[in-house]
């Protein structure tokens, strides 16, 4: 298996309770750090939410591994950032037997 080409910076970022300043909380990011990775995409297909349509795009994202429990460590419910691009994560595993390298697959939405 030869290495991945790490080529693409990402931001990883974890869901978190805002506070709306009136007492309630609404959804928000907190970034937990950069990384590098190589992402491939997989298949794709177009649904309908909310009467619009949507291009889901799956993806495989291949990063430097960290162990388990490690904040570098990415998990499902998190996502990366790219610019204006989000690549919600849904499954995180080793990619080879020495733990060098995590394959996360993961999901990007585009109301089209």
């Amino acid at each position: 298996m030869s290495a991945p080409r790490l080529n693409r910076r990402l931001v990883l970022e974890h869901p978190d309770q805002l506070s709306d300043g009136a007492g309630g909380y609404v959804q928000g990011w907190v970034p937990l750090g950069t990384m590098w990775a190589e992402v491939v995409a997989r298949a794709g297909r177009e649904t309908a939410q909310a009467g619009a349509p949507v291009s889901r795009s799956g993806l495989r994202i291949t990063v430097r591994g960290a162990p388990v429990g490690d904040p570098a460590r990415p998990m499902p419910q998190q996502r990366f950032r790219e610019g204006d691009r989000i690549y919600t994560i849904a499954a995180v595993a080793e990619r080879d037997p020495e733990g060098r390298y995590l394959l996360c697959s993961a999901e990007e939405e585009t109301v089209v």
